[in-house]
């Protein structure tokens, strides 16, 4: 049988294989950010399609934190009952599911929330006129707490796992990066000091779920903008999650102010383009125990187990090529050398601004 589907387990969760569901913006909540009938389908499907775990699209933990239409909301009132038909359907399609939390800091859209968005220092993001409140400690300290509250929540809604948001130029690598954290107390400064915010928020959602509730994180290999976040301060970052109780890392790169080197790189047309994280991914997992997650362009099963036999990593996550193809991981086992028919066009967020949720926009695959 091919490393690829063997078990892993992750934080005291079996998973059947070692392909995992990235987290993706789906654009399915209804207005009040609940499940709805739409999103319970399409995990469902992702679900049968073959994945060991599914992550959700990022969760918001606090109501300034939103920035596009559709998110889930962890802190509105009867939330459950949505959060436990996502989990109940993912179960009964054969996969474990974990919740990824998420603040977005100055990518906040205070259209959407109706509250100025904050962050660790008064520092805009590339892509929006709006300049952020900087966070005053009692700010920070009651993000901290939504993002424990939020957990607990999903532990008790039939969750597996969560996993914390902190790549991509969300909240909690704006405290990791030079260039958005500017503070001047124990928050700014020295790497030790902008990796405080993090280690608070997973010291507390560790004490909210409990030790036999895995807390994972998706993290930046390195944000590729001179100036920001690295990759060896994310080996400092990684091997003091893992200290912190971290179950595992998927590493991803860039912000979206990182241009052509951003989470989402298009037209990866050859196989030269593929797995653009994996060195990134190597050299974290030389430097924890913990099981390492690869996302970022993998499009073959070779690639994969190339990856995985080499002990570069522990798993693949994917994104993109399962909004295609929800079924991809199942055509692998019947097929080895079938190539994912997503060719990075990145066009499958639009149809979640204007209709609701994200579809792939290409013809479908034969």
């Amino acid at each position: 049988m091919s490393i690829v589907f063997s078990t892993l387990n992750l934080g005291g969760v079996q998973l059947k294989n070692r392909f995992v569901r990235s987290a993706t913006w789906e654009g399915m909540c209804d207005a009040q950010g609940h499940v709805s009938p739409r999103l319970v389908a399409h995990c469902r499907a992702l679900a049968e399609g073959g994945a060991a775990l599914l992550v959700s699209g990022y969760a918001v933990v606090r109501p300034e934190g939103i920035q596009l239409p559709g998110s889930m909301k962890l802190f509105e009132p009867g939330c459950e009952e949505g959060l436990r038909a996502l989990a109940d359907a993912v179960h009964e399609g054969g996969a474990k599911m974990f919740a990824q939390l998420v603040h977005v800091g100055n990518q906040g859209s205070s259209k959407l929330s109706g509250c100025p968005p904050i962050a660790p220092s008064a520092v805009g993001d590339a892509g929006s006129t709006e300049v952020p409140l900087a966070m005053s400690p009692e700010d920070i300290a009651e993000v901290v707490t939504a993002f424990a509250s939020a957990a607990k929540r999903c532990k008790a809604c039939g969750f597996d796992g969560v996993q914390l948001h902190g790549a991509h130029g969300y909240l909690i690598g704006q405290f990791l990066s030079p260039l958005t954290n500017r503070r001047d107390d124990s928050y700014g400064g020295s790497l030790e000091n902008r990796m405080r915010f993090l280690l608070e928020v997973l010291a507390a959602v560790r004490q909210a779920v409990g030790a036999d509730f895995p807390v994972t994180i998706k993290l930046n290999g390195g944000d590729n903008m001179d100036g920001a976040f690295t990759l060896d301060e994310a080996l400092t970052v990684a091997r003091r999650l893992e200290e912190g109780g971290i179950a595992a890392i998927e590493v991803s790169s860039g912000t979206g102010a990182a241009g052509k080197l951003g989470p989402c790189r298009a037209n990866l047309t050859q196989p030269s383009q593929e797995d653009y994280n994996l060195e990134a991914a190597r050299a974290l997992k030389a430097a924890v125990g913990v099981p390492v997650f690869a996302v970022g362009g993998i499009r073959t099963l070779s690639r994969s187990e190339e990856a995985l036999g080499k002990g570069d990593i522990d798993g693949i996550a994917l994104s993109r090529p399962l909004i295609r193809e929800p079924h991809l991981v199942n055509l692998w086992k019947q097929n080895p050398e079938y190539r994912a028919a997503c060719i990075s066009c990145n066009g499958c967020f639009r149809p979640g601004l204007k209709e609701g949720g994200i579809r792939c926009v290409q013809e479908p695959p034969a």
